[in-house]
């Protein structure tokens, strides 16, 4: 967890409007259905107030839905009273850092959009180890 603002990082009420993806571009919505991101807004946003750091914009694979279920993240099974629709293989999401760092690891990283993976990530990973991992149709 992240104990002040960083790189890209705000502790604001709401986001800033001058987010950048790890590109430095402005940074790009990941997905409207199912509405993902931390505000569930379709943004992987970087704040303070998110210590689970859902800032990697990912497209699921039934390899990493796997994977993280098995470490007890079920991202499929819908939770109505969550606002989870429950994720399926081609589901855009905004992925938590340690999460997709710990399934990169393991040889099983879904796929990322870089441009809509927020800059604060690269105080965890490379932009080089996100680009071996690019979704070519969407960066």
């Amino acid at each position: 967890m992240r104990p002040s603002a960083g790189r890209g990082v705000s502790d604001a009420p709401t986001p800033p409007a001058d987010e950048r993806n790890v590109h430095g571009d402005p940074l790009q919505p990941c997905g409207t259905d199912p509405p993902t991101g931390v505000l569930r807004d379709g943004e992987c946003h970087a704040l303070v107030r998110d210590p689970g750091r859902h800032e990697v914009c990912a497209v699921m694979t039934e390899g990493f839905l796997e994977f993280s279920r098995a470490r007890g993240n079920d991202l499929v099974t819908p939770r109505p009273s969550m606002d989870f629709p429950g994720l399926s293989p081609g589901d855009r999401w905004c992925v938590c850092l340690p999460r997709w760092l710990e399934a990169a690891d393991a040889g099983h990283a879904p796929p990322v959009v870089l441009a809509a993976t927020n800059e604060a990530v690269l105080d965890e990973v490379s932009l080089s180890r996100l680009a071996a991992h690019s979704y070519d149709d969407a960066d």
